[in-house]
């Protein structure tokens, strides 16, 4: 800690040093060669780094950057006989420098801190004792202890005990949640009162925290269009002020316009005011800023390139199961071929399901109750359901297209979600499985449409019945039923084309087969809390609260970011073109270049700054057209504006 803040000490002390030698050798009465000493001796210890990266660079290959500018322009005022405003360039120069860095410095603390989520130790019950050890040597199945004021340490679900968890770091959410014997909880999160027994579901680097700890470290590693843009053209830009300064110097006096040192001082303002540190500084920040931003409120942006791709959105698909509705399912009517009772129906479905994860899955065997473990080949079918092989009987449960798979053409149709099931190759009958709309889904769709997205739209795997009951509800523009994994990419894919040169195109959904669907949009999120690892990793954007409302918040902090990008690229550009005049009129010192050029980049990051800070403020109805009957191809419809 001693040796972080004498390094952050080192700078000022030199420059300090460097600024007492000049004023030493302007004010003192001393011999000229003396005077000469100090100058070049104030001047080495205000501007050795910059000169040092400067060598480094062009061995590099990299002539033109900010360090050969100031090298420039301090070499050539010492040149001419202005020893006093050449150490002050570097003086001043390394001051703006040292405040820039503590800037950016600041802005990697708060989002650090923002991103402190990490529990050092966990409690964890081994052989009748509670040990404290690290997170990462706790295995799956263990159980940790968590007390009042601690984080908890790793994913899992709670075993016993209750208490209230303080979700706020990690789903932006200010309200605690109760945790009860049987809920997830996710690690991150802050017991607030009560003891709470965690029985361990992922092990340290599959938790949420490590997760997210690396989401955000990476983030900075993908560059937005407008940072690639500022790195080109600080290479077009830089050798292009070289060259006019060169221009400045000479052509004047040879033609017979003032003396070369008149003009070689103006060139040397003309060149430090040149320097692009503050676009070149400022822009990445606002990335930065604004993915830190989204953070604080329960949002992980994986890098700029995707936050400025929020804010160009023209169509957002949904997923319909557990995105737009709650994804937990009801039994609610039984419907027994003849010949079949409703005890054997369900039997035979829960056998089916038993190996599955699926919510539909979870709703059969919670009213099924105890199957019996039977010995089993399963074989799942994508897009349809699962086939079952026992001793002596092959199972079907499924859809529709699974019956006429095995081939079951005649089937009852009904609007909600429908389990099929047969018995080799007999059709036993149907269970009727209910899902409600998500609360706020049409408020949050309302949202996404202030914040400017043209066309809302759904696709599932459903049947083309509840899915336009549940477009009626929510609020869809367009939607398709009866998809495949594959079919979803090939919808997407045709409205991207539509949107092409309108808008992105983004898709939001939280199960493993949403992973291909999330990885081809242009703009992939997924429901954090809820989804799966595989469409957290294929996604760009992750809702950790599984909250939709955050999306039109995420557009909201894109928008904000790319409007102080335009800020400080218009300020920068602004000020430093208005100054280059003034230098080449002879309006302008070398002192006032100083300031003017550290003064702009400082102003620049300040603003830059401005990104990390958002806070969120604050149905449309219509008739959905006949969409036609399932005839082997996506069913589609759309509801038209009331």
């Amino acid at each position: 800690m001693q040796e972080n803040q004498d390094s952050v000490k080192l700078p000022l002390i030199l420059l300090g040093a460097a600024a007492a030698l000049t004023a030493g050798a302007v004010c003192a009465p001393l011999p000229e060669r003396v005077r000469l000493l100090l100058f070049i001796a104030a001047y080495l210890l205000a501007g050795w780094r910059v000169l040092a990266d400067a060598g480094k660079n062009i061995f590099r290959g990299e002539l033109f950057d900010e360090n050969f500018l100031m090298s420039v322009a301090s070499i050539g005022a010492f040149a001419i006989g202005e020893m006093p405003e050449a150490v002050s360039v570097m003086v001043f120069y390394g001051i703006g420098e040292y405040l820039q860095d503590s800037a950016v410095a600041k802005s990697r603390r708060n989002i650090e801190s923002l991103m402190d989520l990490r529990s050092d130790s966990a409690n964890v019950k081994r052989d009748g004792k509670i040990l404290n050890v690290p997170p990462e040597s706790v295995s799956v199945g263990e159980v940790v202890v968590v007390k009042p004021g601690e984080k908890v340490p790793l994913d899992g679900t709670v075993q016993t005990g209750s208490a209230f968890l303080d979700t706020c770091a990690l789903t932006g959410e200010s309200v605690p949640r109760k945790a009860l014997p049987g809920d997830e909880v996710l690690s991150g999160v802050i017991c607030l009162d009560g003891v709470l027994e965690i029985r361990v579901e992922r092990a340290f680097p599959e938790s949420t925290v490590s997760r997210i700890l690396d989401l955000v470290r990476n983030a900075a590693g993908r560059k937005a269009s407008a940072e690639k843009f500022i790195t080109k053209f600080a290479r077009i830009y830089t050798p292009l002020v070289v060259g006019a300064a060169l221009l400045v110097a000479i052509l004047p006096p040879l033609a017979g316009f003032g003396t070369f040192p008149e003009w070689i001082y103006k060139a040397l303002t003309f060149l430090i005011i040149s320097c692009p540190c503050a676009l070149v500084l400022s822009i990445p920040l606002s990335f930065f800023g604004g993915i830190g931003g989204a953070a604080r409120n329960g949002i992980l942006v994986k890098g700029g390139n995707f936050l400025e791709r929020l804010g160009e959105l023209g169509t957002v698909a949904f997923d319909k199961t557990g995105t737009l509705t709650r994804g937990v399912f009801q039994v609610t009517e039984y419907h027994p071929a003849e010949g079949v009772t409703r005890e054997e129906l369900l039997r035979i479905a829960a056998l089916a399901e038993a190996q599955s994860n699926h919510p539909i899955a979870r709703s059969i065997l919670a009213a099924a109750g105890n199957v019996p473990e039977t010995k089993s080949e399963v074989r799942e079918i994508a897009g349809m359901g699962i086939e079952v092989r026992t001793a002596g009987e092959v199972i079907a449960a499924g859809n529709a297209a699974l019956m006429k798979r095995i081939g079951i053409q005649s089937l009852p149709e009904y609007p909600e979600t429908t389990l099929h099931a047969a018995r080799d190759g007999r059709y036993l009958g149907c269970i009727l499985i209910a899902d409600e709309l998500r609360p706020g889904v049409r408020d949050a769709l309302r949202r996404l449409r202030e914040a400017g997205v043209s066309r809302i739209a759904m696709l599932t795997g459903d049947n083309a019945a509840l899915a336009g009951k549940i477009a009626q509800e929510a609020g869809i523009d367009l939607w398709r039923a009866d998809l495949l994994p594959q079919d979803k990419i090939a919808e997407l894919e045709t409205w991207m084309a539509e949107d092409a040169g309108k808008g992105k195109t983004a898709f939001v959904g939280d199960g493993i087969n949403d992973a291909p669907v999330l990885a081809r949009a242009d703009l992939g999120i997924a429901m954090g809390g809820i989804g799966s690892d595989a469409a957290i990793e294929a996604a760009d954007v992750v809702i950790m609260n599984d909250d939709i409302g955050k999306i039109a918040t995420a557009i909201a902090i894109a928008g904000k970011t790319r409007r102080i990008v335009r800020e400080n690229i218009v300020m920068a550009l602004g000020f430093k073109g208005a100054i280059m005049v003034m230098a080449l009129c002879g309006c302008a010192s070398v002192w006032f270049a100083i300031f003017a050029d550290v003064g702009v980049a400082l102003l620049a990051v300040a603003n830059a700054l401005r990104a990390m800070r958002f806070r969120p403020s604050g149905c449309a109805e219509g008739k959905r057209e006949a969409a036609g009957s399932f005839s082997g191809k996506p069913v589609s419809g759309n509801i038209p504006e009331s």
